[in-house]
Formats: C-alpha cells, structure tokens, sequence
C-alpha cells in the first residue's frame, strides 16, 4: 500500500495545500528524502531525475522547519536560472497556501533589482534566488545571510561550471553550521567535488529508484543524416506530428535563432529562447507557451533549464549536446507526470558511436529512428509550400487593375483546376532548381 504524505511526517496545514494541488501519494525521491530532512541533522545529496517531484521533497520540509517567530532569512533556495528559481518560487507559495506566516521571496537575475532590494526589507524567511543575483545583492549589503540555517542547492550539476563564481561568494558568507541539501540529477565527478568542498562530513545520499522514475517512459530514438538534410528532417518529423507540442534543443544562440527563423518561414507554432533575449522576451515566450499559444520551443541547455510544461509529446537533440547531464535535462522535458515521451536525437555518421557512450553512461536503450526516403521529404515540403499560400496575409498594396487582370486569366478556371496548375507551376519549379549542375552542362556539350 502507497504511503501519504502524513505517513511521512508532513503536517496538517501543507496536507491541505497538496490536497488543493490533487497531489496525494509522494514520489519516492519524496518518501525517502521528507522523514530524513525532518528527523535528521545531516547534510542531504540526493540524485533524483528530473520530473521526479525534487521541490516538493526539499520544499515541503523546509517549510515545516521554518520557525515563524523569527524573522530572519532562515533558507536559501539556489537554482541555475530564473525559469527554474521562479518555478520553485511558485510550487512553495502553492504548498505554502494554508501557512500564511511563512515569507518567501524570489531573488533572480534578469529582472530590476531595486524592487528586490526594496522586497528584502520586509520580513523574509526563505529566498528563492540565481548565484550572481544574490552575490550581487550580498556584495551591495541589500541581504543578509550570516544566519541562515538550510541551504539548498537545486539542478546543482550546472551550478558547478558557469555559476561557480558566485556560489563561491555565497559560500563564504553563509555560516559553516548550516545545513545544506543538495539535489541533482546526475553525479559527475565536479558534484563530488562540490560535496566535498561545501558539505561536512557526514553526509547522508539518497537515490531515487532510477529504474521506475525519469527515464522509464521515454522512448530515446537517433535519426542520422547528412547536413544537408538536417532541416528537411526535423521539418517532416514536425510535419508528421502536427498538433503535438515538444522542444528542439540547439547547441548555441546562433543555431536556436537560425532555426526559428527556418520554422517561422515555415509557418510553424513556435517560439524560440536563449541567454542573450531579455528576461522580458523570455518570460513572454515562455508565457505563450505554457499556455499553449505556441506548440514549438526552439531553445538552448541552459535557457530550458526550469522548464516545466505537461503534456509535452517529445523533444528533439537537433544538436548533440556535450555533456551526458545535458541529455537528462533535455529528455526529462517530456514524459512528466506519468505521461509517455518521445526523444529524438539527430546525429551525423561521425556521431553514431557517441551514441553508444550516452546508453553506457546513463543505462538507457536508443532505437533507430526511420529517416524518410527522398520522395517523402519531396512531398512533405510541397504540403509545407501549400501551407505558406494558405497562411500567406492578402498584400493590399497590389495594384487593383493588375489584380483584375490576374483575376481575368484565373476565371474560367475550377478551383481543382487552379490548384492542379499551381501545383504543376510549383512542381516543374522545384525540379528546375534541383537540377544537377551537371545536367545543365551535359545539355550545352550537345
């Protein structure tokens, strides 16, 4: 019989939040990690994939253990992006509805830091914030966190590279006594490091059952292509599952930013993020998305960080990507809550034997996806052609005789008939264009 969140210490008042939330049967990184943070003093590492509940087994003790009566900072909260801080913000206010007392505040980059200086003069017991924005504030002595009794590291195997600067600044700061719980998704050898580094001695490590959670529902395909048939590719993978929203990660900016400009031509839902768009642009992007105004995210590892998006059908690897965290993270954005997901990785030949070293490394199984034959993606940029006539905006600035003209030439024409003789114009078009330089010269020696 499945254990409750009261058979594993969690009070009345987070009981009723959960309740409200339709969550009733913790996650095992949850029922292993909740009683040890509550009725123990040591040091936490846990390993849990993502999508396999990590807030709410960090979060909900943590708000149990949070002394009211006081009023100083009493928890920090550190995550590698402003997508990610603001999600787990949002999951504590949620969990946190029947405990009114308890003040939580999110501190992130990207955003003014004026209304969050003006935010941590008001009583604070628990802040949610990145590394370079709360150094920040520590370096200006907006906040103080000398005092502080947990720490709380989150997606803590890309804190260890980019972010390591400010963390060491934290570091500093914060009192030796303090408790740090440290939650990630993979153990490579710079986390143990961290572990060493930062934590005391005796050190309590949980693992999730990574054999029934994060990776179980996720079918890991790879496609291999030449170059040049990478965009028409993915541009009948797309075509093939209209109506199903996923995510395409690329390796840098250039690529996300050329990508989406290929989709929007397209006429394809998407939307595209990355480091260098303003926080603004992002939050809006990311807006229309969660919301399902867009069915595409087109985005770089670390802008993805924090998404959390249900019902999300796949995600596709256009790029490799370098590291084997990397690929947990982009994996985990789909098959969320018990659901089924696709992750499709599109590979050149030089990359197939990488791909043996990913199902080494992270004990999972890739199948061969089928590539399309040349007729198929023949005909899938013909429906993608016909789609940009059809989404294509009226120009009102044709010139009103001319379009009469026009008109005259198409008047006696069906509509089936137009649209054969387009269709022929399109075709003979196309195969003018693909004609090898070779032909063309064949033809002239004649």
């Amino acid at each position: 019989m499945s254990k409750q969140f009261s058979d594993i210490g969690i009070n009345k008042q987070l009981q009723e939040s959960l309740a409200a939330l339709q969550i009733s049967i913790p996650t095992d990184i949850q029922e292993q990690t909740i009683p040890i943070i509550l009725n123990q003093k040591e040091d936490v590492v846990a390993l849990a994939k993502t999508g396999t509940g990590k807030t709410a087994a960090f979060g909900l003790p943590l708000l149990q253990l949070i002394d009211v009566e006081k009023t100083n900072i009493q928890a920090i909260i550190l995550a590698p992006t402003r997508e990610l801080g603001q999600q787990i913000f949002n999951n504590l206010e949620s969990y946190a509805l029947h405990s009114p007392n308890i003040s939580i505040a999110s501190i992130c980059g990207g955003v003014p830091i004026k209304p969050q200086i003006e935010r941590l003069k008001k009583d604070t017991h628990i802040i949610v914030a990145t590394p370079g924005r709360l150094a920040d504030l520590v370096k200006r002595e907006a906040v103080n966190i000398k005092n502080i009794s947990y720490f709380i590291l989150d997606e803590a195997d890309e804190m260890v590279s980019a972010l390591k600067e400010g963390l060491d600044s934290i570091i500093k700061e914060i009192p030796k006594s303090r408790r740090t719980l440290l939650f990630t998704a993979t153990m490579p050898g710079t986390i143990k490091q961290m572990v060493q580094n930062y934590m005391s001695k005796h050190v309590v490590h949980i693992e999730a059952n990574m054999e029934t959670v994060g990776h179980q529902d996720i079918d890991h395909q790879y496609i291999v292509v030449e170059p040049i048939e990478k965009l028409n590719v993915l541009l009948h993978f797309l075509n093939a599952n209209e109506g199903q929203r996923g995510i395409i990660f690329c390796k840098t900016k250039a690529a996300v930013n050329k990508l989406a400009k290929n989709l929007a031509i397209n006429k394809f839902s998407s939307g595209a993020i990355h480091g260098s768009l303003t926080q603004g642009i992002r939050d809006r992007i990311m807006g229309q998305f969660r919301e399902g105004h867009i069915d595409i995210l087109v985005a770089t590892d670390l802008a993805a960080r924090g998404i959390d998006v249900k019902d999300l059908s796949w995600v596709v690897n256009y790029h490799l990507p370098d590291t084997y965290e990397a690929y947990v993270h982009r994996s985990g954005r789909t098959a969320r809550a018990g659901a089924n997901g696709l992750s499709l990785t599109i590979i050149q030949k030089e990359e197939v034997e990488d791909i043996g070293d990913f199902e080494k490394e992270l004990d999972i199984t890739f199948t061969a996806f089928k590539k399309p034959d040349i007729k198929s993606i023949e005909d899938n940029n013909t429906l993608l052609w016909a789609r940009k006539i059809f989404k294509a905006k009226p120009n009102r600035d044709v010139n009103e005789a001319l379009k009469s003209q026009i008109k005259t030439i198409f008047h006696h024409l069906t509509k089936e008939e137009l649209v054969d003789k387009i269709l022929a114009s399109y075709l003979a078009q196309t195969k003018a264009s693909n004609a090898k330089p070779e032909d063309s010269k064949k033809k002239k020696s004649k």
